[in-house]
């Protein structure tokens, strides 16, 4: 594929790194002299420094061959007016926009649901934007998934289906420590696969004669109503969380907020929380030094206890007793606090932490000074934006083991060469494993077996080293 990429800030170098591995034609826009500059020495790709919302400047960089634009400069109104002015031009172009205002993202959502018949044909989408990514939002997302769990790990949901991706630590003394992967099913009727391992040494897929040791880091796919004795495997244990401190008001933790008290009234958070009417909202305590947020907070959550304090005075912490809570989310647009914070109030007691942080590499040192779940922001941002660049057989994307693997969601299509072909005759060890499958019709996922044979029209759950063109292309049926 040729995409344009206007803007060369953190996420602009990132997407390009990663769609460049892929060996597609990458073309990278910004208007800063620093910044061109610092991308062209970083990137084996043609670097442009221009104003990207001028349609001239575009043309000449070859826009009329392009088959994406993808706009992530730091101010949503070019980002939004370069899609419109492209999509006026050419129209079959594929659009995305990362957008930071909120408001921009609600209510084109709202207007396309509002007006679904209308775009339901050959209506242009609104601002010519054809996928409309917004930081926030898919941050919280991760947040509230990893809160669904314990706070345990980071969790890769698969649509509304009861399959679930999450990463376990092997603690010493553990059941499977040392335990090889073959043998890991005589010692419990829990039905789950083995899908990557972290280990001092990196990060890989394992072979059935993998030894798993204590320390080690290991994803695991299964039922979600299996995770809990899943990890007591493991050697942890999925505590209730009675007690709940947010610290940040701003937009994720808004959204944060907002969807744990929702949450809290559905089955599954009552057994997390605790089976008493409101625990969950009666237990919430939201922190942020900003007088606003705290205000807005207190008026939209009134069951909550809304405090305006430094999270990082000793002395607030001891006299509110978080210091005893079963789980502190640390959601601050301060990255390097949220890690901070979080290691040292685990180290003052609290059971588990959730920190939101820049990106991957920070997760790996999050994770390492004791920050049970770290949330890489930007991570969140590239992932969301190449699953709707992979082409339309893909349709979801998701980076884990701190980028070293994707998820890959694809539709099989009559013209791959899988296609009638059994898992095992297929199989490439250490390549990609097949996770699940849904067929044609069925609603469900199911766990593939070596026998399985693969139709066109199944809906696929893959896992492979990230920019492993070959892996996908093989499934896809096409060159991406």
């Amino acid at each position: 594929m040729k995409i344009v990429i206007i803007g060369a800030g953190f996420t602009g170098i990132q997407l390009a790194k990663r769609l460049i591995n892929e060996k597609n034609d990458v073309i990278l826009i910004d208007n800063d002299e620093d910044t061109v500059r610092h991308a062209s020495n970083r990137l084996d790709c043609t670097v442009v420094q221009a104003d990207g919302n001028n349609l001239n400047n575009l043309e000449e960089a070859g826009i009329a061959k392009a088959d994406a634009l993808v706009t992530v400069t730091d101010n949503d109104e070019i980002n939004m007016i370069t899609c419109s002015l492209v999509d006026a031009v050419y129209p079959h172009l594929l659009k995305i926009a990362r957008v930071r205002n909120y408001a921009y993202y609600v209510n084109t959502a709202q207007a396309a649901k509002h007006h679904a018949e209308t775009f339901a044909g050959n209506h242009r989408p609104l601002y010519g934007i054809d996928f409309m990514i917004h930081p926030d939002v898919e941050a919280a997302d991760a947040i509230v998934r990893a809160v669904e769990h314990g706070a345990l790990s980071d969790v890769v949901s698969f649509g509304n289906d009861e399959f679930e991706l999450t990463t376990l630590q092997v603690t010493r003394g553990s059941k499977i420590d040392g335990i090889a992967i073959k043998n890991i099913r005589t010692l419990s009727s829990i039905s789950f696969i083995v899908v990557y391992l972290e280990t001092k040494k990196g990060s890989s897929l394992p072979s059935g004669d993998t030894i798993i040791h204590a320390g080690d880091f290991v994803g695991v796919l299964t039922k979600k109503e299996n995770i809990s004795n899943l990890a007591e495997l493991f050697g942890s244990k999925m505590d209730t969380l009675k007690k709940i401190a947010l610290v940040g008001a701003g937009r994720i933790g808004d959204i944060v907020a907002e969807h744990l008290i929702e949450k809290g009234k559905s089955s599954f958070f009552k057994r997390l929380f605790g089976s008493q009417q409101n625990t969950l909202a009666q237990n919430f305590v939201i922190v942020d030094d900003n007088e606003e947020n705290c205000k807005a907070a207190s008026e939209k959550y009134p069951s909550a206890k809304i405090f305006r304090a430094d999270i990082t005075d000793e002395n607030f912490v001891r006299d509110e007793g978080l210091d005893k809570f079963n789980l502190v989310i640390c959601a601050t647009q301060n990255h390097e606090m949220n890690m901070v914070v979080s290691a040292y109030l685990e180290s003052l007691g609290v059971e588990k932490t959730v920190a939101l942080v820049a990106h991957s590499a920070f997760a790996d040192i999050a994770r390492k000074i004791g920050v049970d779940v770290a949330v890489p922001l930007r991570d969140a941002i590239v992932d969301s934006i190449l699953s709707h660049l992979r082409g339309k057989a893909v349709t979801g994307v998701h980076t884990v083991s701190n980028g070293h693997f994707e998820i890959v969601e694809c539709d099989l299509p009559s013209t791959s060469k899988v296609v009638g072909k059994a898992l095992k005759d297929i199989a490439n060890p250490g390549e990609y494993l097949l996770l699940l499958i849904r067929k044609p019709g069925s609603p469900n996922y199911e766990l593939p077996s070596g026998n399985t044979t693969l139709s066109a029209g199944d809906h696929l759950v893959l896992i492979e080293k990230t920019g492993n063109r070959k892996t996908l292309n093989l499934f896809s049926g096409v060159n991406l």
